[in-house]
């Protein structure tokens, strides 16, 4: 797998100047376009859209210093239609302008070109099962939150605690199905970046109805790799998210699919139990 991921990472390369096709290089890769994106975010730790825009403007900026073309052609060569639109993308990355940059050869930053090796890690094993699961019917309250990757998430920490105890507790008498009992779902995440936001909906599996101060979202017919993790919260579980991505996905035939994480967490003191259910296809 890794190997053909870099495989698809020098296709980058060769394209960067005209159009990098996300088709070209899930294909390449032997994957989909979905888990791509999520593979390459988790691995990178920037969105693969991301890394071409910072591959572009590194080009761009050694351009820009070499003082051989002018900066509209140098715009329009790395696919910005204006010097206005070229020069907020230029300083947004390198800290300053072109046209400044030019003019005191100022020092500009660098993407460098990534490649992936494999670390063994993990050496203690993952333990997880493979579910086939008919579409689910979940009842609770969603809302939008920032992503955040190293503590708890004070978000979504105010969203449950605005939730209240007593509605929580009404949430889990309607848990009639599996995974048991409250889950966190998590969907239509920006990016992998602290403070890009993510659907959150805390909720119940039920084939009960909804009362009236709730929501029913359903979930798509779907085969879960699902994986479960015990240690100090909420380390434990945001370290499971990571190894996931990074380890597990690159060691296995499985690929995500679009649709909602669901993660169903028991907390003891500081520790936690977890279970995290991810949509697959083999």
């Amino acid at each position: 797998m890794l190997e053909r991921l870099n495989e698809a990472m020098a296709r980058i390369e060769e394209d960067l100047d005209g159009e990098v096709d996300v088709k070209v290089l899930a294909r390449i890769a032997g994957t989909s376009e979905y888990h791509l994106r999520r593979l390459f975010s988790a691995l990178a730790g920037v969105p693969l859209s991301e890394y071409v825009r910072r591959r572009r403007l590194t080009k761009a900026g050694a351009e820009v210093l070499s003082g051989q073309d002018s900066l509209l052609d140098i715009a329009v060569r790395w696919g910005y239609g204006s010097n206005e639109a070229f020069a907020r993308a230029f300083k947004a990355m390198h800290g300053v302008g072109p046209q400044e940059a030019r003019a005191g050869r100022k020092p500009l930053r660098s993407q460098q070109v990534l490649t992936f090796k494999l670390v063994v890690e993990g050496s203690a094993g993952m333990e997880y099962r493979i579910v086939e699961k008919d579409e689910l019917r979940v009842v609770g309250r969603g809302t939008r939150v920032p992503l955040v990757h190293v503590g708890q998430n004070p978000a979504i920490v105010e969203f449950v605690k605005g939730i209240g105890r007593p509605t929580l507790e009404r949430m889990k008498e309607l848990s009639d199905g599996e995974p048991a009992g409250l889950l966190a779902l998590t969907f239509n995440q920006e990016g992998v970046e602290e403070g890009d936001r993510l659907d959150y909906f805390q909720g119940v599996v039920t084939s009960r109805d909804a009362p009236e101060d709730m929501e029913v979202m359903t979930v798509p017919k779907n085969t879960w790799a699902v994986f479960t993790t015990e240690g100090p919260y909420p380390e434990t579980i945001q370290y499971m998210w990571r190894d996931v991505y990074t380890q597990w996905f690159p060691s296995n035939s499985y690929q995500s699919v679009e649709g909602p994480s669901m993660l169903r967490t028991e907390i003891d003191g500081d520790n936690a139990r977890a279970e995290l259910w991810i949509p697959v296809t083999s």
